[in-house]
């Protein structure tokens, strides 16, 4: 049956509005792939993982807009309302709408139940590694910030500002996530990832300074 539905799932999340290209299909498509992976790892329900994983972003506002940390939200009530109209199970809807709701880490949810950790992983592993190199640099692009400051682009003796520089980011934020991590084949995925991000920072030293 579940299965059934993620046709339509797939259907509708292509049918909606590209925020930027860090979060098109693919990104909805790895996320699942991933929260999938961690359901079976932890034996949580996959009729609240995979609904809450395809639909996370189904309203995804811009890094910049003012509403952006009550983004998820949007998206959880989207979601439910949408799901409603396609007659699924109704005794479902309040956990899928907090696993969505606490994914995003500007919004500040605490995930409560084990399926929203482990879409909250998932969504953060894709912030990490190589894929979350490209995105980070997708997003800084499309925002028109400079990619790093030139006379201290490690932000060694300064602190980093990833309003204005995109590699300032992976010291605000990406570098942090793995620590955040809730289940533990994401805590284990995570350290692998942030390892790289700190290689490609190493490399990007050696070549700029």
């Amino acid at each position: 049956m579940l299965e059934q539905f993620e046709i339509q799932f797939r259907t509708f999340i292509e049918q909606q509005k590209q925020t930027d290209a860090a979060h098109d299909i693919a990104h909805i498509l790895r996320v699942v792939k991933t929260a999938k992976h961690l359901c079976m790892q932890e034996q949580a329900q996959l009729d609240i993982v995979v609904p809450a994983a395809y639909l996370h972003d189904c309203v995804s506002l811009a890094k910049d807009h003012p509403q952006r940390a009550q983004s998820s939200i949007f998206a959880a009530d989207k979601a439910i309302e949408w799901l409603a109209s396609i007659d699924y199970p109704k005794h479902y809807f309040d956990a899928i709408h907090h696993a969505i709701a606490a994914h995003s880490f500007s919004a500040q949810i605490e995930a409560r139940t084990l399926e929203a950790k482990i879409v909250q992983d998932a969504d953060r592993l894709d912030a990490l590694g190589a894929i979350g190199i490209a995105r980070c640099l997708q997003v800084g692009t499309a925002l028109g910030r400079e990619l790093y400051y030139y006379q201290d682009p490690l932000c060694t003796l300064r602190e980093p500002n990833d309003q204005r520089y995109t590699i300032d980011h992976f010291y605000t934020k990406l570098l942090t996530l793995s620590e955040t991590m809730n289940t533990d084949a994401a805590k284990q995925e995570g350290q692998k990832r942030s390892a790289f991000l700190r290689t490609f920072l190493d490399q990007l030293g050696d070549e700029v300074l």
